[in-house]
């Protein structure tokens, strides 16, 4: 199958970019048969939406944190191919039923936060259920009562496959269901199935694919939903060179969600791939998006050549996400990666306010006479 061709073909170009809130869904939403489930904190609508005649059931949920908006995207291009004549299309409304919750968090999409308007990480509320967000999500979990839980999330650009030295672009977990990480046939389940995601994702994406760590915490919701003995999959959309916007890391998801599915209703025997999943490499916080090295400082009357990184914020101003960068870290840097990268070779560090760069300080500044940088950015 070519996996990207079917996406060029079904992508949903109405969305685009970071910031993809309840406004820019809601047209799309009107077309499908939806229902209004439930309300968040502030009063917006949370949708849910089911299709499909097959024996297998499946539940995908997006934007639990409200500023994790790419397997949004992915999961609308998703819609597009089920309700196309396409052949794959067609097959997978046979052989499952669908039930997603598109957007669980509303109010933090809006506000371009993690939590939701109270302040809370919807997915450190599993067991307490205290937001009507978390109460909706394991009241659909009850009625629809799933064969697959697909919890779909973004990463930060911070993260690497292993020592590899690679930005992990997708990320998986086969999350635990005791302290004790045990593996047992519900867990075995989810691991086979990102086994054969992750095997398509190497195709395209080679060395970019993590694995989340399986530290178990009972208050997340992959967590509890496989301690109640469903097999549960956490999809992280990461990072992909040069694309902030997440648009190519997007497509990957799209990928391995229909992998992922074919998988599923082409394999009725459960083969134990336990140990291919364990060979994908565990995620590391590695990267910074700017480092720079061998910079010439005046700190105190002294001179000393140091490195320094600076890393974006993705701040919500006038009602768009925005890129600002901003000093993080100085010294050493041993074992640190920059998306972008820059030897300044001993070039004295100038800018308007210390003459030396401090954390927490704007990436506005040059190196020597000649070399600006802006936003973190050499112009």
């Amino acid at each position: 199958m070519d996996y990207i061709d079917l996406h060029k073909q079904h992508k949903e170009n109405s969305l685009f970019g970071r910031y993809i809130t309840l406004h820019h869904i809601t047209p799309l939403l009107d077309k499908l048969p939806t229902e209004v489930v439930g309300k968040s904190v502030l009063e917006k609508p949370i949708y849910k939406y089911v299709i499909g005649i097959g024996k297998i059931k499946v539940f995908m949920w997006s934007q639990m944190h409200g500023n994790e908006s790419t397997t949004t995207k992915a999961l609308f291009d998703f819609f597009n191919v089920i309700h196309s004549d396409e052949p794959i299309g067609v097959r997978l409304l046979e052989e499952f039923t669908f039930c997603f919750l598109p957007m669980v968090n509303p109010d933090g999409a809006e506000l371009y936060t993690r939590e939701n308007a109270n302040a809370i990480d919807l997915n450190r509320d599993s067991v307490d259920l205290s937001q009507p967000e978390s109460q909706l999500l394991r009241k659909v979990f009850d009625e629809f009562q799933p064969d697959f839980c697909y919890n779909l999330h973004d990463q930060r650009t911070i993260f690497g496959v292993g020592d590899s030295g690679n930005m992990a672009t997708v990320s998986f977990l086969a999350p635990s269901f005791n302290e004790n990480r045990d593996v047992n046939e519900v867990r075995s389940q989810a691991m086979n199935v990102i086994v054969a995601m992750n095997d398509e994702l190497q195709k395209h994406i080679p060395n970019q694919v993590g694995r989340f760590d399986d530290g178990f915490n009972l208050n997340c919701i992959g967590d509890r939903f496989t301690s109640l003995h469903v097999p549960t999959i956490l999809f992280e959309a990461g990072h992909y060179k040069d694309d902030y916007y997440r648009e190519y890391t997007r497509k990957m998801i799209f990928i391995a969600l229909i992998s992922g599915l074919k998988h599923i209703y082409e394999n009725d025997i459960v083969s134990n791939k336990n140990a291919y999943y364990l060979q994908i490499p565990q995620n590391k916080v590695v990267f910074y998006d700017f480092i720079y090295k061998n910079v010439k400082i005046n700190y105190d009357g002294k001179e000393k050549i140091t490195n320094f990184a600076a890393q974006y914020r993705e701040e919500l101003i006038d009602g768009a996400v925005q890129f600002n960068a901003y000093i993080s870290e100085i010294g050493e840097l041993k074992g640190k990666i920059g998306h972008y990268q820059f030897n300044a070779h001993k070039m004295l560090y100038i800018d308007n306010e210390n003459g030396f760069p401090k954390i927490n300080q704007k990436a506005d500044f040059s190196l020597g006479k000649d070399i600006k940088f802006v936003n973190g950015v050499k112009k």
